[in-house]
């Protein structure tokens, strides 16, 4: 399995903006460059455990809140990401989501067959 760059990029760079902080002050705590850390943030270069570590820390949040994408247990942050998306919705805006929800929830389950295709 091939971890997915861009993906930790993205939950590095959402973290990092949430804790107000900028890719160069991100770097310093991390002890790796601005255009490194900017590069770890776009996907295009590949990130070490280490980095990941200490990023995660430097962040506040665990190694699994940026690999999740790529572990295929990882109930507990996606379930945190959803709460996420439904914090700022108003009461018409979660209902349509949880309808949403449910219908793909429905269809996934009448559709397992398919899955092992």
């Amino acid at each position: 399995m091939e971890l997915d760059y861009k993906a930790i990029g993205k939950r590095i760079k959402i973290a990092r903006i949430k804790t107000d902080l900028t890719q160069e002050k991100l770097s310093e705590m991390v002890g790796v460059s601005p255009t490194h850390m900017s590069n770890v943030e776009t996907g295009t270069t590949r990130v070490s455990l280490t980095t990941i570590v200490r990023i995660a820390n430097a962040l506040g949040i665990t190694s699994d809140d940026l690999l999740c994408d790529s572990v295929i247990k990882a109930k507990v942050q996606f379930e945190k990401d959803i709460a996420l998306v439904l914090e700022d919705c108003d009461e018409y805006e979660i209902r349509v989501i949880r309808d949403l929800a449910a219908a793909a929830k429905e269809t996934l389950r009448r559709d397992e067959k398919l899955r092992k295709l």
